[in-house]
């Protein structure tokens, strides 16, 4: 039975429901002295208590899809993911920090590259936001020297930090290694969380006399990090890349913006803007801008540009796979867009792990270093 099916969440809602029952007829038998009637009442507990908290657990996997399969909860699915392909100097940027790659020579910028620790400060919107930047071996080579290099923004899902980016998703080393084996060309890394405006999830919205996400994210950060970084100004020089909510951000930023950016990569993205606690009222009545926040409404209302768009899901533990295929349906030359959909995994750092491989040569072969 598969960990999200309906038989295994009902298997283990009755066994708990059982053994609760054994437990109210047996305890009376079992309340009486020595230590036979001491060990049946723990082990009773125990049993019923461990039958519940599994149950609860499968339930709230199921709602939630924190995982897809049991290989997926164990750590043991380790299919990569495979791109299909659907035809249709800055004042604004300062360096608070440097820490090296963990491969061999990483403490030589020129061998393992080196990550940096910033602090962006938008022209326009006003945000202020920490940010890591990874610069490529390449990036501190003498034959580079004069060289720019392509760039993408990776945001995390919310309410995520920008060090899972380094730590748990592990992009700086994986666009190491891919471009180290010769599977794309060395790319500079922009990492952060999309909650530029905390605890507040803006959805990387201008919300209305509140926080300029979009302002930031679209305009401040790639002019910013041009002005101190060898990264250039135009559209293909720039990518966007995410997961969950950073996915939803990625793929609307290079929707709206393709003047901006050339490609957009959502990892287990979500298609419209979420409104909840967490966001508050981001739109403030106007029905317009919702609209714009649906990915899905502006693909069949707004004109598609030049983009190259990656989208992913699993066949079995997300929840966004219909979406992934509408969207896919949806977009029109001159844009286009690819796919990554897996048989099984959640919504969870190993499944993208998964996809972070295939997505970063993707991406790097959608921009160009000039």
């Amino acid at each position: 039975m598969g960990l999200t099916s309906d038989e295994i969440l009902v298997s283990a809602v009755a066994l708990a429901v059982v053994l609760f029952l054994a437990t109210v007829w047996l305890w009376p038998r079992l309340a009486r002295r020595g230590w036979r009637a001491v060990t049946g009442r723990v082990g009773l507990l125990l049993v019923t208590q461990v039958a519940l908290f599994a149950a609860v657990g499968l339930a709230a996997n199921r709602s939630f899809l924190f995982y897809g399969s049991w290989a997926d909860l164990f750590g043991q699915e380790q299919e990569v993911g495979v791109v299909v392909d659907h035809a249709a100097g800055s004042k604004d940027v300062k360096v608070v920090g440097t820490q090296a790659l963990d491969v061999p020579g990483g403490g030589r910028p020129s061998v393992g590259g080196q990550i940096q620790k910033v602090m962006v400060a938008g022209e326009r919107s006003k945000i202020v936001s920490p940010a890591y930047v990874y610069l490529p071996p390449e990036y501190f080579q003498a034959r580079y020297a004069k060289r720019t290099f392509p760039a993408a923004v990776v945001l995390t899902g919310y309410p995520g930090t920008a060090e899972n980016l380094i730590k748990g998703l592990k992009y700086p080393k994986t666009a190491y290694v891919q471009a180290k084996d010769g599977r794309m060309q060395p790319m500079i890394l922009v990492m952060l969380r999309p909650t530029v405006a905390p605890p507040r999830d803006t959805e990387c919205v201008d919300v209305p006399g509140g926080p300029q996400a979009e302002t930031f994210f679209a305009e401040d950060l790639p002019k910013a990090v041009s002005g101190l970084y060898r990264v250039g100004t135009k559209p293909r020089n720039w990518g966007f890349m995410g997961n969950s909510t950073g996915g939803y951000c990625a793929l609307k930023i290079a929707l709206h913006h393709p003047d901006r950016f050339a490609a957009g990569a959502g990892l287990s993205a979500y298609y419209k803007a979420a409104e909840d606690v967490t966001t508050g009222d981001l739109f403030h009545g106007d029905e317009e801008l919702r609209k714009r926040g649906d990915l899905l409404w502006s693909l069949d209302n707004g004109k598609q540009g030049s983009t190259s768009f990656l989208v992913t899901s699993s066949k079995r533990g997300e929840g966004n796979l219909k979406g992934t295929r509408e969207f896919i349906k949806k977009v029109k030359s001159p844009a286009e867009v690819s796919s990554i959909v897996l048989e099984s995994g959640g919504h969870n750092f190993n499944t993208w792990n998964r996809e972070i491989p295939p997505g970063l040569v993707w991406m790097a072969g959608k921009l160009s270093a000039s």
